[in-house]
């Protein structure tokens, strides 16, 4: 995991009054990062152009111009005709606190149509510290920010701009440059898979998730079926009737003795009256709540129940808050102000896990957040949240605690996307369940 930071200019000033850094070092050491950058991808000669504001994110490209120059041929005036190998962005940076004007959106816009590699110093111009993004932001193919990563790099609108991401030290370390913070980015080097060890285990050491079964069947068993394959020893579809299932489920009219977690919600419809369903939750199991239940009107109800794990999509989740009279927005309100909206839920509710779907996760817990940026638009189907519950389910059957399942639930989800050697518009909720059983 590393560190997140709203804004990193304390940080800086923390490096120059703490460890003696100057201002001209550090962006000494930003230039080089960017240098480095070039010189590892494009030959002696190649041409580069580095666009320069007047802060200290212009700053770094004049120095990164006068560490190129004369091994490569460089400008630091853009010619619209010429072309370039490689473009920087050396603008703004996370230095941007007003509207981009007319002659930078235009030049934006000429450098994002050019045919050339391009590089953005520290932040891609155009994209705001709170994530927000212009329409003409540079699109980067490579990021290298200085010092330590923004917050609002992962807006689920960042992901369109931010490419590539080197973190560049100012000439002391990470560990050393950074403090604490609530917000966590998510490494694939931290998924941590439920492999058995024990030798002498049965299939009741492993949990038995109850999924309540609705009227869409096949969110359920999409649900169920990626229970069972990521380790949960028992599956169960609790339903009114009797159904047509895979056999590997089970199906039962009552919830089983022997449950350790419930999965609630994924194509639940109508199907239970609040009576039916008030006795199927009147226990002290851990429970994931997703899709239908939240517009149920016993879902206020679950809110106060422990050991709980939400996992809405935006427009899911602005209804969650209008609910809870946090706030009453549209997903566009709610999508410029992830974090902030994520933050005010968990502490409204610390007793519950958020998982909050998007392009980049929030999953948080009371003043606990963490971001998965892993995912990938070939998620972008349905089926793939009942997928994502089904993974959280099963982990919390087997004991996980909820803020570890919806982690570990969430990394193993988007990971196993990413590994799929299907197009990314191909790929199905079984197929990205079967990929999942190779990570």
């Amino acid at each position: 995991m590393q560190n997140l930071y709203i804004e990193t200019a304390s940080l800086d000033q923390r490096a120059v009054t703490q460890f003696g850094l100057t201002e001209p070092l550090m962006m000494e050491h930003a230039a080089m990062a960017l240098e480095q950058t070039i010189r590892k991808r494009f030959a002696h000669g190649s041409s580069v152009l580095i666009v320069c504001g007047l802060g200290n994110n212009g700053g770094d490209g004049r120095v990164l111009a006068r560490l190129l120059e004369g091994d490569y041929s460089v400008s630091t005036k853009h010619n619209i005709h010429q072309h370039y190998d490689v473009i920087v962005d050396a603008l703004f940076g996370s230095g941007l606190n007003r509207p981009l004007d007319s002659l930078t959106q235009e030049l934006l816009s000429c450098l994002n149509s050019a045919d050339a590699f391009r590089i953005s110093c520290d932040v891609p111009t155009g994209l705001y510290a709170n994530g927000i993004l212009d329409p003409y932001a540079f699109k980067a193919d490579v990021t290298v920010t200085m010092g330590g990563l923004k917050l609002g790099m992962f807006s689920d609108a960042a992901k369109e701009v931010l490419g590539e991401l080197i973190v560049a030290d100012l000439g002391i370390s990470r560990v050393r440059y950074e403090t604490p913070s609530i917000w966590q980015l998510l490494d694939a080097s931290d998924l941590r898979l439920p492999h058995r060890t024990s030798r002498s285990a049965h299939k009741g050491s492993y949990g038995h998730l109850s999924l309540i079964c609705g009227e869409k069947i096949g969110a359920s068993v999409i649900a169920g079926s990626a229970a069972l394959r990521f380790g949960a020893g028992l599956v169960s579809l609790i339903t009114c009737e009797n159904i047509i299932i895979p056999h590997e489920l089970m199906q039962s009219h009552s919830l089983p003795s022997t449950t350790t977690a419930i999965a609630l919600g994924m194509g639940l419809g109508t199907e239970f009256c609040d009576e039916e369903l008030t006795k199927l939750l009147d226990n002290n199991y851990p429970v994931v709540l997703d899709a239908d239940i939240f517009t149920h009107t016993m879902f206020p109800k679950l809110l106060h129940r422990d050991q709980i794990v939400l996992t809405p999509h935006p427009k899911e989740f602005t209804q969650i808050l209008r609910i809870c009279t946090i706030a009453d927005i549209d997903v566009t309100t709610l999508q410029n102000n992830r974090f902030e909206y994520a933050e005010a839920f968990c502490a409204a509710f610390p007793n519950i896990v958020l998982v909050l779907k998007g392009a980049n996760v929030i999953i948080g817990h009371h003043d606990r957040f963490f971001i998965n940026p892993h995912g990938t638009v070939a998620l972008a189907k349905g089926g793939s949240g009942d997928v994502l519950s089904g993974l959280i389910g099963a982990l919390l059957a087997q004991g996980y605690n909820p803020l570890e399942a919806a982690i570990q639930g969430s990394l193993a989800h988007a990971l196993a996307a990413g590994k799929s050697p299907k197009n990314n518009y191909a790929l199905t909720p079984f197929e990205l369940i079967e990929s999942i059983t190779t990570l």
